[in-house]
């Protein structure tokens, strides 16, 4: 059975320390948060920068300070750098990849968030797409909506994404894409027709159902994401103790079903990434 990635998203763009104490804000408390959950089983780091005043940011100096913490402490890890627009409007969005980071975030399509529209217009999705070409950058899409992934496809076919789309589906967004396992199997149903039945993919559970994604990811042969950007309770009434806690209960799922859990050579091995990061 082919082994899990586990993507851990440390921080992302929203999560406060008044949220959570465990959040990692500054570049230090994220290196060393990455740390323990590289340790605890994640082959992938989904990372965001913050300011000095925690806010989030898309300055290519501290991702650059991020990307080299994390390329010491956790040698041969996955670093994947979002180009999300939280953090950052046009093409500031993209000013991390001359950094050349192994993987960035690729949403391809706009769609509502809690209260505002995430916008991500075709000029600057495929502005994106050239500069990850440019930078020999993996994209990872981040499909928020069904019509995301037919784009990824078009793309591809296009030559605007030079491999097949590793796509993860993200799901529990408030005004976006609901849980629902209807609605899950069919976007597994559509990956594998259209970039065929042994694509690699992965899935994202936002909030308290995060943990119910890993669980239909993991099950069905999928990757999977956890991590305080995307959750910061362990239950209704308990905070998550920190991301490596977050990544060793995915890796409890796992051993459930009877996955193997990759390590980082498996992860690039199933994602055709060089086997020696960049770093090296």
């Amino acid at each position: 059975m082919e082994p899990c990635i586990i993507c851990v998203a440390i921080t992302g763009s929203v999560p406060t320390k008044a949220d959570n104490p465990a959040v990692p804000v500054t570049v230090a408390e994220q290196i060393e948060s990455t740390h323990a959950s590289f340790e605890a089983g994640a082959s992938i780091a989904h990372c965001h920068v913050r300011d000095d005043e925690g806010k989030p940011t898309s300055d290519p100096e501290r991702f650059a300070r991020l990307k080299e913490g994390i390329e010491k402490h956790c040698p041969g890890m996955i670093v994947q750098l979002s180009t999300g627009g939280r953090s950052g409007a046009g093409q500031a969005r993209g000013g991390m990849l001359p950094l050349r980071p192994d993987m960035a975030s690729l949403s391809v399509g706009s769609n509502n968030f809690p209260t505002r529209v995430y916008e991500n217009p075709p000029d600057l999705v495929a502005w994106l797409a050239s500069e990850m070409r440019t930078f020999g950058v993996r994209p990872e899409i981040e499909a928020f909506d069904l019509s995301h992934i037919f784009q990824a496809h078009l793309m591809w076919k296009r030559g605007e994404l030079p491999e097949r789309p590793y796509v993860q589906f993200v799901m529990g967004v408030k005004n976006a894409m609901p849980v629902d396992r209807e609605v899950f199997d069919f976007y597994l149903h559509t990956v594998k027709r259209l970039f065929g039945e042994d694509a690699p993919w992965c899935a994202a559970g936002i909030g308290p159902n995060q943990a119910v994604v890993n669980r239909w990811s993991v099950a069905e042969g999928g990757h999977a994401r956890t991590g305080l950007e995307d959750n910061i309770r362990w239950d209704r009434d308990t905070l998550a103790p920190s991301n490596a806690a977050l990544v060793k209960r995915t890796v409890d799922i796992c051993a459930e079903y009877g996955r193997p859990v990759a390590d980082w050579k498996d992860a690039r091995r199933i994602l055709n990434l060089p086997l020696k990061s960049k770093a090296a």
